[in-house]
């Protein structure tokens, strides 16, 4: 097929990359730390571990994990936490011991949680106790024999650490009550593992690195089967795009979306870990005012966040008094990228603010805008380095430059299928390899996509379809509107109708203001002709508004 993207490609990024240099996602970590051993590789609540020691303590806690009894090479472990050190050194862990690993949402109810647990057949669990009383409630339901707990200052310098749990359990009351027959606490997994022989396990390409869940939006979570390879590749992808402007062992890159998101998971402590950066993981993001306090004193390099993480920061009292004169790249992902936010970023901070589109199905990246853009342009990007995106109509038919048709994706990143789902994969993934995203988009003249939206999300009225996403951007535009979810709901005459609902920035905004803004720059088909003002929107864990939630109301 043709490729018409290449030819706006910048300068120095290649068609194809090469997936054979590394066999498995550990060879990446060992590699990073043989060459930037004594350089911090992860910062959280005031402490750093260098790549060095992280790699020690991937050993001991990778020891332990492999002398557990009943457990072999390609068995689960899940690992249920906030970006805390624990984290990354459970991930690395685990992947160098020959496990897969099963990222767990922290936030999960016992419901979701024994749904995970039991689908993928975890055997071992690194939990924070804070959330063992979910644990708890479905344990027995489960497969899992092994579980490890964490307390949240762990990792922590001495007599941090001690403050920190001691406030955390007794003070502030954020450990409920929870009671495990049996668990062995992280510290100790750690000093026992020391002492136990570590053996590097050899994974191959076709090995599972990741079980990575869905989030849920389109229906019951699926595991993605996540292999070594795809990993790689899409690490190899993403780091020859931005490599022209990394510098080596010398960037700090903000991690405030969770570990557990692929996007954070492949962007953040994936590939910027093979460049040498430090990772600086902010535990809480949804505490503003601590994380524009935690930004203040950080000067910083990189940051990924999605649409409602920057609304967020831009409006959070001493934002202006950040430092960003070395910040070079801001990336955006996980849901569609406003204009509006987008114009305020870049005002506020000298830098872009630059769209990405992937999925979880995907390792994630599928297209990136390029580097050198100056300013947003409302797309989301060129496809990455080994990769074809082709937009196709219901039938399987490629569509013409310029039509609407479904999202398709074709590259080595792509997953292996889902877990123990193959009438889910054969809904989603052709025989020559094509995966259906679900998104609606098309292609212009220079090779940019731009995405209209998902196929479920799209409303019908009167025959004619409307894209949430078009409404939200205009509304967004309004600066008295803080944040704004659009979708369709049943009506008798026109077969559905549009409502927004709205959180308000201005406590003086009203209905008619909505109403008249939208008239002034939508057809009149688009234009709301509900509206509800509500004081927070039903969002996943990363900041992603959950249309379906709104539908419910």
């Amino acid at each position: 097929m043709e490729k018409a993207w290449l030819k706006s490609y910048p300068p120095g990024v290649p068609e194809f990359i090469n997936v054979d240099a590394y066999q498995s996602v550990a060879e990446v970590f060992e590699q990073a730390v043989e060459k930037y051993g004594s350089r911090p590789a992860f910062t959280n609540m005031g402490a750093t571990l260098s790549y060095s020691e992280i790699d020690l303590l991937t050993e001991q806690l990778g020891a332990y994990l492999q002398n557990l009894p009943n457990m072999r090479k390609g068995d689960r472990v899940a690992i249920m936490m906030p970006n805390v050190l624990q984290n990354p050194v459970s991930i690395f862990a685990a992947l160098r011991a020959g496990f897969t690993v099963v990222n767990t949402n922290p936030l999960y109810t016992p419901r979701e949680l024994k749904h995970q647990l039991t689908d993928s057949g975890a055997k071992a669990i690194i939990i924070m106790e804070n959330f063992c009383h979910t644990l708890a409630e479905v344990i027995d339901e489960t497969p899992i024999q092994h579980v490890v707990t964490t307390q949240l200052g762990d990792l922590l310098h001495f007599p941090k650490s001690l403050i920190v749990n001691l406030v955390v359990k007794y003070i502030k009351k954020m450990v409920p009550p929870f009671r495990l027959k049996q668990r062995t606490r992280f510290k100790t997994a750690l000093s026992l593992g020391a002492g136990l022989q570590f053996t590097r396990v050899q994974c191959t390409h076709g090995d599972i690195a990741f079980l990575q869940y869905t989030g849920g939006t389109t229906g019951v979570a699926k595991g993605a089967m996540l292999t070594h390879r795809n990993m790689i590749a899409n690490m190899q992808q993403a780091s020859a795009w931005i490599k022209n402007r990394v510098d080596e062992g010398n960037e700090v890159i903000v991690t405030a979306l969770p570990l557990y998101h692929i996007f954070s998971l492949t962007a953040n402590c994936l590939t910027f870990m093979k460049f040498g950066a430090e990772n600086y993981l902010i535990t809480n993001p949804r505490d503003m005012p601590g994380f524009i306090k935690e930004l203040q004193n950080l000067s910083f390099t990189a940051i990924t966040g999605v649409n409602t993480l920057f609304i967020g920061l831009l409006n959070t009292p001493g934002f202006d008094s950040i430092d960003f004169s070395r910040l070079k790249l801001t990336l955006g992902g996980g849901m569609a990228v406003q204009q509006p936010v987008a114009e305020r970023w870049k005002k506020a901070t000298g830098a872009p603010l630059l769209e990405a589109y992937g999925l979880t199905e995907t390792s994630p990246a599928v297209c990136i805008n390029p580097l050198n853009l100056t300013e947003f342009n409302g797309s989301i990007g060129l496809p990455v380095p080994s990769t074809e995106v082709s937009i196709q109509d219901e039938e399987g038919k490629m569509m013409t430059q310029g039509e609407s048709g479904e999202l398709c994706v074709r590259g080595p990143q792509v997953m292996k299928g889902y877990w123990s789902r193959e009438d889910e994969t054969a809904k989603v993934l052709s025989k020559d390899g094509w995966l259906k995203t679900g998104d609606v988009a098309k292609m212009d003249s220079d090779g940019f996509f731009r995405i209209v939206d998902r196929l479920k999300d799209m409303i019908l009225v009167s025959g004619f379809n409307v894209f949430p996403n078009e409404i939200e951007t205009v509304i967004a535009e309004n600066d008295r509107v803080l944040e704004v979810g659009v979708i369709g709901e049943t009506d008798d005459k026109s077969g559905e109708l549009v409502k927004a609902v709205i959180v308000k920035k201005d406590p003086s905004l009203t209905e008619a203001d909505i109403i008249s803004h939208c008239r002034e720059r939508l057809t009149s088909y688009k234009v709301p002709k509900v509206v509800e003002f509500v004081n927070e929107l039903p969002k996943t864990n990363v900041g992603k508004i959950l249309r379906r939630e709104l539908r419910k109301k």
